[in-house]
């Protein structure tokens, strides 16, 4: 009995969780949405950016036919993401918190399973497949370089791809999950103080 009186007092003496204002709550739902929603709109822009790059050097220059299976391919990966990233923005911008959380909190959760798989699987199959298609586009435009110009820019790449894979892309979609991760987190407290 002493044991169960114990727990009941343990019990009674946590904390009440505050209850959190709807306006503040919905305020800080839409900065912390608006930020990633910036992000995946430079990032689309950044994509058009690229692919319009790209298109002018493959249909305005002259190269083997070898250097064009390399832009082609760094292009249509390129559209891919762009294509991925754009519906992302899209389902993040498509409703208003305010207007019904219940439905904006379910196309949150539908984001970041959408972006899970980004992160999953995607993103090692763009960097494999963008580094496939500059290698073949450099095959050609190194061709003349100097050996050791060669070996330099090649060690510089592959650094460059390893770094993105490795450690950049951990940084940059870990800040984004915890980001969405307090959001939704947000939006779920303030629909149990509802219920």
């Amino acid at each position: 009995m002493k044991d169960f009186e114990h727990l009941i007092s343990v019990w009674q003496g946590q904390p009440k969780q505050e209850q959190l204002s709807v306006d503040d709550t919905l305020k800080q739902v839409k900065k912390g949405v608006r930020g990633i929603t910036n992000q995946l709109y430079w990032g689309i822009v950044a994509m058009i950016a690229m692919v319009a790059l790209t298109f002018i050097i493959t249909f305005f220059f002259v190269f083997q036919w070898l250097t064009y299976v390399g832009l082609f391919i760094m292009m249509i990966t390129m559209l891919l993401y762009a294509a991925m990233i754009t519906r992302n923005y899209r389902i993040l911008n498509k409703r208003d918190a305010t207007l019904n959380p219940t439905e904006y909190l379910q196309d949150l959760k539908e984001y970041q399973k959408n972006r899970a798989k980004i992160v999953g699987w995607f993103y090692y199959l763009y960097v494999l497949l963008i580094s496939l298609g500059m290698s073949l586009y450099l095959i050609e435009v190194l061709n003349n370089a100097p050996v050791y110009y060669r070996i330099g820019f090649y060690a510089f790449t592959t650094i460059w791809i390893l770094f993105l894979t490795f450690y950049y892309k951990k940084r940059i979609f870990k800040n984004e999950e915890e980001k969405l991760n307090l959001i939704i987190e947000r939006l779920e407290r303030l629909q149990g103080q509802f219920e």
